[in-house]
C-alpha cells in the first residue's frame, strides 16, 4: 500500500535540537566520549517536595481525569504566581493548563490561525515557532533580529513587517537561544505598534526565572490593561522547577481565546496528565529555593566559561542575560578552520572534538552555535577546551 502523507506534515523540518542530540546519543552508545551541549533542559532533578506531592497525589487516588483547562487548585495557584510575579490579575477562564508550554502554543496557534494568516517571528527564533504555525495553516514572517541589536527587533522593524494578513507577534524574552532580556521600554515601544496596528502579542515566557546580574524580567502584559487584554502569555514549570518530562505548562489571557482553545484540548489531549498537575501545584504553592539555587547555579556556570569561550579565535558572543544558552558568533572560526558553512563546523566539532552543539542555521542564523549551559561546571569547561583545542588545531 503506498502512503500519501498530509501536505502540512510533509513541509515540517525536523527539529534541530532533537537531531543534534540524538546524533550524540549515537555517537556515545558507540562508545565515543561525547560531551553534549545541545540539551534544553536543566540538569539538576525535580525538587523533592514536588516528587513528593505527585506521588502521594497517586496514593490519594487521584489518578482521574481532570477538565480539560486543569485542576482548579492548578489554576489558582498560576493566578497567584502572576499576582505576586507581575501584578496582574487573571480569572479562571482565562488560564488553560496543557500539556507543556509547547502544547499551549500549538493549541494557540491552531485555534487563532486560518489559512494564510501571518505570525511574526523574530531571528533567532526557537525551532518550534515556524512549525506550529506553518501547521495552523499560517504563514511565518520572519524579521531579523540583528546581533548588534542584542538579536533583539525594534519597533520600526515590527511596524515594516505587518500587513493585513498580520495576526500574532511572538515575544520570547528571555529568548532561546540567544539569552537576551528585552527591557521594559523595548517591550513598551513593540506593544505601541501592536495596539495601533491591532496584532495580538504571545510573550513566551517559559525562562522568565532564569535571569542574571541586574537585569529584570518583565512581562509586556504588566506594562498596561490594553497590553494585557492584547497579550497571550506562554509559561510552564519545565524551567524554572526542571520539570521538562513531566509536560505542564499553560496560557494565560483572553478568555474567548483560552475557551475556544479548551475546547480544542478537550478533543485532542482531554487534559494534562493529572499526577503532573498535582506535581506542578506543589512547585507553585511550596518552597521557590530550589528555583533560586538552579538560577545561581546557571549564572556561576556562565559567568566561568564565557570568557574561556570567547578567548577562542574566531568566535565571538554576546553575554546572555538569561536562559541557559550562549549563542556565539562562530562564522570566522570556521572560516579560518577551513570550512565554508557554520553546519559543517558543528558537524565536525562533533565527529572530531566529540563535542555536541546546535547549529544556528535552526534558529534562523547560520553563523551562530547554541551551546547549553545546563550540565555540570566541569564537564562545560573540557567542552570549551576541547572547542579550543580543535579551532587551534585548524589553524597550524
Amino acid at each position: 500500500m503506498e502512503i500519501q502523507l498530509a501536505g502540512r506534515v510533509k513541509a515540517l523540518t525536523p527539529s534541530a535540537t532533537l537531531a543534534i542530540t540524538a546524533k550524540a546519543k549515537q555517537l556515545k552508545a558507540e562508545g565515543h566520549d561525547i560531551i553534549g551541549l545541545g540539551a534544553g533542559e536543566p540538569d539538576f532533578n525535580t525538587p523533592q517536595h514536588i516528587i513528593d506531592a505527585a506521588t502521594a497525589s497517586m496514593n490519594e487516588g487521584h489518578t482521574k481525569y481532570t477538565p480539560s483547562a486543569g485542576l482548579a487548585r492548578l489554576i489558582n495557584a498560576i493566578i497567584n504566581k502572576f499576582k505576586v510575579d507581575q501584578g496582574l490579575d487573571y480569572k479562571p477562564n482565562e488560564i488553560i493548563v496543557t500539556s507543556g508550554a509547547k502544547h499551549a502554543l500549538y493549541t494557540l496557534f491552531q485555534v487563532l490561525l486560518d489559512e494564510g494568516d501571518e505570525v511574526i517571528i523574530p531571528v533567532p527564533y526557537w525551532v518550534s515557532y515556524p512549525e506550529q504555525v506553518k501547521l495552523a495553516g499560517g504563514k511565518p514572517i520572519f524579521v531579523e533580529g540583528l546581533e548588534s541589536n542584542d538579536f533583539k527587533i525594534t519597533p520600526e522593524q515590527l511596524a515594516g513587517a505587518i500587513t493585513e494578513k498580520t495576526k500574532a507577534v511572538i515575544i520570547n524574552s528571555p529568548s532561546n537561544p540567544t539569552g537576551m532580556v528585552y527591557t521594559a521600554d523595548e517591550l513598551q515601544a513593540l506593544g505601541k505598534v501592536c495596539l495601533e496596528k491591532n496584532v495580538l502579542i504571545v510573550s513566551d515566557e517559559i525562562y522568565e526565572k532564569l535571569i542574571y546580574g541586574d537585569n529584570k524580567h518583565v512581562s509586556i502584559a504588566e506594562l498596561s490593561p490594553e497590553l494585557k487584554e492584547q497579550t497571550i502569555i506562554i509559561n510552564g514549570v519545565s524551567k524554572s522547577h526542571s520539570m521538562t518530562g513531566w509536560r505542564i505548562g499553560f496560557a494565560a489571557g483572553n478568555g474567548t481565546i483560552i475557551k475556544a482553545m479548551v475546547n480544542l484540548a478537550s478533543h485532542s489531549t482531554s487534559n494534562p496528565t493529572t499526577t503532573a498537575q498535582y506535581g506542578a501545584i506543589a512547585a507553585y504553592e511550596g518552597s521557590q529555593a530550589a528555583v533560586e539555587e538552579m538560577k545561581e547555579a546557571f549564572e556561576h556556570r556562565l559567568n566561568v566559561i564565557y570568557d574561556k569561550l570567547v578567548a577562542i579565535p574566531g568566535i565571538s558572543c554576546i553575554k546572555p542575560q538569561g536562559a541557559f544558552y550562549l549563542y556565539p558568533n562562530v562564522k570566522e572560526a570556521a572560516t579560518l578552520s577551513g570550512f565554508s558553512t557554520v553546519d559543517e563546523f558543528a558537524t565536525a566539532l562533533l565527529e572530531e572534538a566529540m563535542v555536541a552543539v546546535v547549529p544556528g542555521s535552526g534558529f534562523g542564523s547560520p553563523d551562530n552555535i547554541r551551546l547549553s549551559y545546563a550540565t555540570s561546571l566541569d564537564v562545560l569547561e573540557a567542552a570549551v577546551a576541547r572547542i579550543g583545542q580543535f579551532v587551534e588545531s585548524k589553524l597550524n
